[in-house]
């Protein structure tokens, strides 16, 4: 556990108690802190009873408080409690902030913040898998792994790899990253935002909390580079990566979870945060061949004479499964489900890889009447079905995929459970 003496007998507030609201308790409560706590759940307050004082901040005298620590799934611009904090004069924080404060009792370490709309998860894991292979102390926290405040620190020299969302840099007044990092940005989240370039400022917060001379990371390729160049002037430490597969991209064949365009991407972002770490080039090259990809995302589960089976359930609309697509060629696309959105999408444009299609839930009939005549389909209603029919199929050479393309919820309590399903009935094929 992450603990700080800077909240030794401060007062905090920490509305939301899932597993991360959970950790920040701890953590304050180690550090000699007062806590009031709340979930509107009454299950998760009773594991703090007669820890902490049991009320809800938004009706409480906040008073001499030193923070309301929310998740970042607490919409800032609707939820009462910002407004209710600034009438007292108190911040509204996150864990990472909390982890921004601790760091100065922390052994000597870097900290590694990655921005983006898409491709955060991946890049991080793949920083954190390149660092464990070049024998650097290092863990992932932030929207990814176990939360941040939970984890034990790590010794001299060890690096923190933060995935970030805009919704977690909104909560953070001093996280001086030694390397920020942003992948791309792309309307998303605007519920939460008043307008695309105020999402945009959220994300590009990341740098303008760098101190003079820290690394920063961008997509050279995109407008937002320029963006991050502004902000940080010249002082910063810039490496920049781009979509022109030279140099070590060359390899990507070898780097059999990092298949497509945009894995590409996120293995020169990562690439060149390692470089800025100083990490050494063969072990970087050992890593990427190495990285077992995240589950149910693009995830190589098993290669049976000669036929990859790749688990992406975590394709749950046509945006997320084109790019599963586009990585591989003949294909054999287990698709269907709980459809989100009518149509092929953006997968309309990577049909070419496709070599047979074979199609499960409630969608599965509307998948196949739009690729009848354009691939060869088979309406299989279940997943355990498409599997059989596309393994009896498959020849040496080509790939059958699981990329949904919709929700799971017809047949499935979620993504995960489909996963794993599939993982399961590729095993019984061995």
């Amino acid at each position: 556990m992450i603990t700080s003496t800077a909240w030794k007998d401060k007062r905090y507030a920490v509305l939301g108690l899932a597993r991360s609201g959970r950790a920040t308790v701890e953590a304050l409560l180690a550090s000699g802190a007062k806590v009031m706590a709340w979930d509107s759940r009454e299950e998760a307050r009773a594991e703090f009873a007669g820890r902490v004082e049991l009320a809800d901040p938004v009706e409480a005298d906040l008073t001499g408080f030193a923070g309301v620590v929310v998740s970042p799934g607490v919409p800032l611009n609707t939820h009462p409690i910002k407004p209710h904090a600034d009438s007292f004069g108190v911040p509204v924080i996150g864990d990472i902030e909390l982890f921004a404060q601790a760091r100065a009792e922390l052994p000597p370490h870097k900290v590694v913040g990655i921005t983006g709309t898409n491709g955060k998860s991946t890049t991080t894991a793949l920083v954190h898998h390149i660092l464990k292979t070049a024998g650097v102390p290092t863990t992932m926290g932030g929207n990814i792994g176990l939360p941040i405040l939970e984890q034990e620190p790590l010794p001299e020299g060890g690096v923190y790899v933060l995935e970030l969302s805009s919704y977690q840099i909104d909560l953070t007044y001093s996280l001086d990253c030694d390397v920020a990092v942003l992948l791309n940005i792309t309307p998303d989240h605007l519920d939460r935002y008043d307008s695309f370039e105020a999402y945009k400022a959220s994300k590009l917060r990341l740098f303008a909390l760098q101190s003079e001379g820290r690394a920063a990371v961008y997509n050279f390729d995109s407008g937002e580079g320029r963006d991050v160049e502004r902000i940080r002037g010249g002082d910063a430490d810039t490496h920049w990566f781009t979509s022109d597969r030279v140099g070590l991209l060359d390899s990507q064949a070898d780097w059999p979870s990092l298949q497509g365009p945009h894995n590409a991407l996120n293995a020169a972002a990562a690439i060149m945060v390692c470089n800025a770490l100083g990490c050494d080039g063969d072990l970087i090259g050992k890593a990427l061949r190495t990285y077992p990809g995240l589950p149910h995302r693009m995830e190589r589960i098993a290669e049976i004479s000669g036929v990859a089976y790749v688990n992406d359930s975590k394709g749950t609309n046509t945006a997320a499964s084109a790019p599963a697509l586009a990585a591989f060629d003949n294909i054999h696309w287990i698709l269907g489900g709980l459809a989100k959105e009518p149509g092929l999408g953006e997968c309309e444009a990577e049909l070419g890889h496709v070599k047979a299609a074979y199609t499960i839930g409630k969608a599965g009939p509307d998948f196949a009447a739009l690729l009848e005549g354009r691939v060869p389909v088979e309406q299989c209603e279940t997943l355990d079905r498409a599997v059989s029919n596309a393994a009896a199929r498959a020849v040496a050479g080509d790939t059958v995929l699981l990329s949904p393309a919709c929700a799971s919820f017809d047949q499935y309590r979620d993504f995960e459970e489909r996963g794993d399903h599939f993982r399961e009935l590729v095993e019984g094929l061995k």
